[in-house]
């Protein structure tokens, strides 16, 4: 069953309608979408690599999860339900914080990715040798140090995937 999405003004706003991902991206119609980091006990951010297969990005590090917000689902529920998808991990409501909102504009071939991102955090120690991975989702995962994925961001985000406003929304999240 393809995904449905609330379709948004480019300001945010709700149009009272509907519409596939195909439509979305092939239009450009803004709709939500969400990302999480999650953060153990010793200040390391949880990335995942995508897969060689996805459409944007590929092999890149990314955040610790993210998607869609379908039709008629709040930003966290997304979140939760993303997280078990693509790591296993299951996170509750009382475990995330929201962070932040931005839009992203991301375009690559004749895919038009207009999001309102939510972003959210988690602080919890994982084991990732136990971790169960959507494998079409992603390749692997990592903690990587505080210290050096600020730092990473702040040169340009190499090996980093492109998204806007995420890597930044968690900078600002971890200097603070």
């Amino acid at each position: 069953m393809e995904e449905v999405f609330e379709v948004l003004t480019p300001k945010g706003q709700y149009t009272k309608q509907t519409q596939t991902r195909e439509i979305c991206h092939k239009e450009g119609l803004y709709h939500k979408a969400v990302f999480v980091f999650i953060i153990n006990s010793k200040s390391q951010v949880l990335l995942q690599r995508r897969s060689a297969n996805k459409k944007m990005w590929p092999n890149m590090w990314d955040i610790t999860a993210g998607g869609h917000v379908l039709a008629g689902e709040f930003g966290f529920e997304a979140i939760i339900r993303e997280t078990k998808e693509e790591l296993g991990i299951e996170l509750k409501e009382e475990d995330i914080t929201f962070i932040g909102t931005m839009i992203s504009n991301n375009v690559k071939g004749d895919m038009i990715d207009n999001h309102f991102n939510e972003g959210y955090i988690a602080h919890k120690d994982i084991d990732i040798t136990k971790l169960n991975l959507q494998t079409e989702e992603v390749a692997e995962v990592k903690w990587m140090d505080k210290e050096e994925l600020i730092e990473k961001i702040q040169k340009g985000k190499e090996g980093l995937t492109g998204k806007e406003g995420c890597w930044e929304c968690l900078v600002r999240y971890l200097l603070h």
